[in-house]
């Protein structure tokens, strides 16, 4: 009778501690539902807002002109102009500046002399509004890609820093005292547990900086571009066309989230010892 008491026990208890393996994708799919509920409620009442409350698509476009605005882009062939054009100052500005921030901020947590050097200019930039700078960075460099790549380095670049110097310097000096009682170099040490440590505050950075990067590319092209989200924002604001104007608007959010959650998702992937 004892023997079936524990016996019943313990399958009891495995069945216990695989219950939250079993149940895991239906609270995935629970917190994905709940986003989704948000997202659809909120254009629900943006669109009873906007047709009932602020009738004038002057002030307010609703959703459902948005959509009509995006797909009328689309059909001139001028949309995924636009979007390559914003797209590629991105991607070349958000790389060079996630590289070298990493890069910097791997200094920065390993000498400390170059902190001593480099950290005023960093404070001072960091708090400097740099947006200010766009249309200097145009006079100087024109309306072309560069003065945009440079505008989203200029955002990118220093959170990353930031993150990833604060990283590596929490690095848990128990965990580098027992590699290095094992004989590990200054380079293992780094590469095994420095930088594993630091991995999610520089993600933390990196994600921070597609904000800030989509941002830089907007304003840099609200203030003379060939082509870009921000140019359809501009000529939109100039014509009071309010859908459009959104439909820009909608485009940079989507691409926000979706950056942020690919994000999220390479961090579960390659963080997966953290949780």
């Amino acid at each position: 009778m004892t023997v079936n008491l524990s016996v019943a026990t313990s399958s009891d208890g495995a069945g216990l501690r695989a219950s939250p393996v079993l149940l895991r994708p239906f609270a995935r799919l629970s917190r994905v539902g709940w986003s989704l509920g948000s997202v659809i409620g909120g254009f629900a009442l943006w669109e009873i807002a906007s047709r009932f409350l602020i009738a004038n698509k002057l002030f307010l476009a609703a959703p459902s002109q948005i959509v009509m605005a995006i797909v009328a882009l689309f059909e001139r062939g001028q949309l995924m102009r636009h979007i390559a054009a914003s797209a590629s100052e991105f991607v070349l500005g958000y790389l060079a500046a996630s590289v070298a921030g990493i890069l910097i901020g791997i200094l920065l947590a390993n000498s400390t002399v170059a902190k001593q050097v480099l950290q005023p200019w960093i404070s001072g930039l960091y708090a400097t509004p740099t947006i200010a700078l766009a249309p200097l960075f145009i006079l100087w460099l024109g309306i072309g890609i560069s003065s945009k790549v440079v505008m989203v380095v200029t955002l990118v670049v220093f959170p990353v820093i930031i993150n990833t110097e604060a990283g590596l310097r929490t690095t848990p000096n128990e965990l580098v005292e027992m590699v290095r009682c094992f004989g590990a170099s200054r380079r293992q040490v780094f590469l095994r547990v420095a930088l594993p440590s630091a991995l999610p505050f520089i993600f933390a950075g990196l994600k921070l900086g597609i904000g800030r990067g989509l941002i830089g590319v907007v304003v840099a092209e609200l203030f003379g571009s060939r082509a870009g989200v921000g140019q359809i924002i501009s000529q939109a604001a100039d014509a009071f066309n309010m859908p459009q104007l959104f439909a820009g608007v909608i485009i940079l959010a989507v691409a926000g989230v979706g950056l942020t959650a690919a994000f999220g998702w390479l961090e579960g992937r390659l963080l997966h010892w953290k949780d």
